[in-house]
């Protein structure tokens, strides 16, 4: 363990839209913020090839150089980007200072934290999956984040629970065709959220149904193959896209314990602001949405977290003031 403890004024968790653009603000306002990138610098967006939806890019721009950008901006007002990431937390001090170690190391002392850890994408784990989803070559987790590129495509989407059905749905206004893989006799979604994919003419439901494989020529998605898990029958489906839906986890197990969070794992925070269950520890981005998942409300909350932090600093400050004033 260090013998040196860095006592810093903003510590800003992880990365990625929230925690840069946490950076940012927090940077202008004078916190002096440290940011430690995680485990994977710049978040989810490192692999997505083309981001399209995100303001102020009206040509697009690939999620890595996005990362880059809102990183150097952060730098450019001075904050501390480090490699590394947070593996234990003490906040058992609410109001006060809150400890993390770094790389099971390094011990820091913290007047506020602002946890920009995200949610990861839970995916099927199959090497063909995994293969053409770093190759960026048609494996997605986000219908409303990559749709638009598979326009009159065939794609396949995998789940059979609301999430599925709503990317299912949205798929369908811009796809030729969408084959659902529905691996029970039944869906899991809420009755209503199973008739609408039911009732769209273009979403064709295969239940007890898996994939097998996904298919491709080494560069691009080209198809998928499915069993059938009753019959053991196989098939192949020809598309370009090949879409998973079956949940995302939340980036959040070092805080359970201290911080409230969702049957999910997601962190509970005050409506309307980033406030969590303690004070001086604030949340952005991905690890307490589970609803939107987008660059821009990340970076939206990663606003919030910062201006949220400030305030509570500033007042802070005040009761200091005014409670030293009282003795002298």
């Amino acid at each position: 363990m260090s013998e040196t403890i860095e006592k810093i004024k903003c510590l800003i968790i992880g990365s990625g839209p929230a925690g840069y653009t946490a950076a940012i603000y927090a940077a202008r306002a004078n916190m002096k913020p440290v940011l430690y990138q995680g485990a994977q610098p710049g978040g989810q967006l490192t692999t997505t090839n083309e981001v399209e939806n995100f303001p102020g890019y009206p040509q697009g721009i690939t999620g890595p150089a996005m990362m880059m950008e809102l990183q150097a901006q952060a730098e450019r007002f001075e904050t501390d980007v480090r490699d590394g990431w947070v593996t234990k937390v003490d906040f058992s001090k609410s109001g006060g200072t809150h400890k993390v170690w770094v790389n099971d190391m390094k011990e820091i002392h913290c007047d506020t934290i602002i946890i920009s850890t995200g949610a990861s994408a839970i995916y099927l784990g199959l090497e063909s999956e995994q293969k053409y989803l770093k190759l960026g070559g048609g494996v997605s987790a986000c219908a409303v984040c990559d749709g638009f590129f598979y326009r009159n495509h065939e794609v396949v989407i995998v789940g059979a629970g609301d999430s599925a059905c709503e990317e299912a749905h949205y798929l369908s206004k811009l796809c030729k065709k969408v084959t659902m893989l529905v691996r029970r006799d039944e869906f899991r979604a809420s009755k209503i959220m199973a008739a609408r994919v039911q009732k769209t003419e273009n979403i064709e439901i295969l239940y007890n149904t898996e994939t097998d494989e996904v298919l491709g020529d080494g560069q691009v998605v080209t198809g998928v193959r499915v069993v059938n898990n009753k019959t053991n029958e196989k098939h192949e489906i020809p598309v370009t896209g090949f879409f998973v839906a079956i949940g995302h986890k939340p980036n959040t197990d070092i805080f359970k314990g201290f911080l409230d969070l969702d049957e999910t794992g997601y962190i509970i925070n005050e409506a309307g602001t980033s406030k969590t269950n303690l004070e001086g520890v604030f949340v952005s981005g991905d690890a307490a949405d589970s609803v939107y998942r987008q660059a821009v409300t990340a970076a939206g909350t990663g606003c919030m977290a910062a201006l949220d932090a400030e305030r509570y600093l500033a007042a802070k400050d005040s009761e200091f003031e005014v409670s030293t004033s009282t003795y002298n």
